[in-house]
């Protein structure tokens, strides 16, 4: 079965053509950071709009680099929460337009479920595992029953790691997106040159991050430039890494799973990789980091979620709607 994966759901713009839900045909990504980074973070509108730009343009190429033509496409797929409005409407539209003139079936993905499935994409997974969800709009812990049953453990209360990130690339002013530019910069710091708060939530898996932009924040005023900006990225990118490893890690205690997966834009932060490949070894843990490509939002993930939630639970009619908030269950 051949799916047509479409991704919109932020500031990517990804098509993607997937055999089988395992064998990748084509997976192109139009990013717009550049745009966005002139204005510090993603501004909704003209996110829309380059979508809607790039959308024919990104099929047409798919379609090249698979070698296939719309009349080969057997299922679409496409992200329909959670995300920002506008940017999932171009993506939902161009989908139902498709699926309505192929007469295609057609299956609306959650954002995250894609993110879970980009975990199976770097090896095949087997059942239960423990998944971290981790990007600019969400940190999340669920136990993974099957690819339809997920019972959460625990989110984070406040800002996600990968918005946290961003805030504190802004206070360092080190420009944006702030994940990558921390990572970078962190490398050649020193993560104990100055001390930084963990949330710990008492007994709960639950994550909190905005104290931690705060104190970074309180330091700066305090220390200004006698700290160099390595140190104190270093600093935070140990703080933000500690809990995610160290709740990660109590996640798969308490339910007992010996797999682990990690997925989203922050699954691409070398030292977060580092340390949960560490904690996981010791502890007899096997752990799967999807490639720093499949971390990112992408067409492919989506195309492989829609695959298996197509023949778990069938196609979805035409009626569903772009949704911009919704938990996963």
């Amino acid at each position: 079965m051949r799916v047509l994966g479409i991704e919109s759901s932020c500031d990517d713009t990804s098509i993607a053509i997937v055999n089988d839900g395992r064998q990748i045909e084509a997976n192109l990504i139009s990013s717009q950071i550049d745009i966005h980074a002139l204005t510090g973070g993603v501004v909704p509108e003209i996110a829309a709009r380059k979508h809607a730009e790039k959308f024919t343009l990104l099929l047409t190429e798919a379609l090249v680099e698979a070698k296939c033509g719309l009349s080969d496409i057997d299922l679409i797929a496409v992200t329909n929460r959670p995300g920002l409005i506008g940017a999932l409407m171009v993506g939902v539209t161009a989908a139902k337009t498709l699926a309505w003139q192929l007469r295609k079936p057609i299956v609306a993905v959650h954002h995250l479920t894609g993110h879970i499935a980009a975990v199976d994409i770097a090896e095949p997974v087997e059942f239960p595992f423990v998944c971290l969800v981790v990007s600019g709009g969400h940190t999340e812990l669920h136990l993974v029953k099957s690819w339809s049953e997920r019972v959460p453990l625990g989110r984070t209360r406040d800002d996600a790691a990968g918005e946290a990130f961003d805030k504190a690339a802004r206070l360092l002013n080190l420009g944006y997106p702030g994940g990558p530019v921390i990572d970078r910069c962190a490398a050649t710091g020193d993560p104990k040159r100055i001390k930084l708060p963990r949330a710990k939530l008492e007994d709960s898996l639950d994550f909190s991050f905005s104290g931690l932009k705060t104190a970074l924040l309180r330091e700066l005023q305090k220390s200004g430039t006698e700290i160099s900006q390595a140190d104190y990225a270093a600093s935070f990118r140990e703080a933000v890494v500690d809990v995610l490893v160290s709740k990660s890690m109590e996640a798969c205690f308490r339910t007992g799973c010996k797999r682990f997966g990690v997925c989203g834009g922050v699954a691409a932060n070398s030292r977060l990789k580092e340390r949960l490949i560490e904690e996981g070894h010791q502890r007899g843990i096997h752990v799967v980091v999807p490639r720093p490509i499949m971390c990112t939002d992408n067409a492919a993930m989506i195309a492989v979620a829609g695959y298996r939630q197509y023949l778990d639970k069938g196609a979805d009619d035409l009626s569903f709607d772009a949704i911009a908030s919704e938990a996963l269950v």
